[in-house]
């Protein structure tokens, strides 16, 4: 293992929650969207990922593996749950009998979704400069 592997892992932790706050902040954005270029409200984005597995070889255990390097995006999935239907008659995008379709998105998920991803960035924003002091405490003990 690389003395700057947990930099990339917290790197790869810290992008992807940032990914996540960016979904959320479109989702947000959207919560009132009832007309998409692809037709229909808009509907909930997720971000998937999954743990960054590279192949590794040990050098004191003269063993092969797969270790683990953070976290990689795998793509963005879109809620398929069913919208909400509103009557509102003089809407625009209203169907025949009045009623509107509605984006899926609650907003008090979502602002629960981006205060777990916030403190979940914190927390690998604090990973990372603990990572940092020990890099920097392990050259002060070389210098002498």
């Amino acid at each position: 293992m690389s003395v700057f592997d947990s930099f990339n892992i917290n790197a790869s932790g810290l992008a992807l929650e940032r990914l996540k706050l960016d979904t959320i902040s479109t989702n947000i954005a959207n919560v009132n969207t009832t007309r998409t270029a692809e037709g229909g409200p808009y509907r909930k984005k997720t971000v998937m990922f999954e743990e960054s597995m590279k192949a590794s070889r040990d050098q004191l255990a003269s063993a092969e593996g797969r270790k683990s390097f953070g976290v990689k995006v795998t793509g963005l999935e879109q809620d398929q749950r069913t919208t909400n239907l509103s009557y509102s008659p003089g809407h625009p995008d209203a169907n025949e009998d009045g009623y509107v379709e509605l984006s899926n998105v609650n907003l008090s998920d979502e602002m629960i979704e981006m205060m777990n991803t916030v403190r979940t960035y914190e927390a690998n924003v604090s990973a990372f400069e603990s990572s940092k002091n020990l890099m920097k405490k392990a050259l002060e003990i070389t210098k002498d």
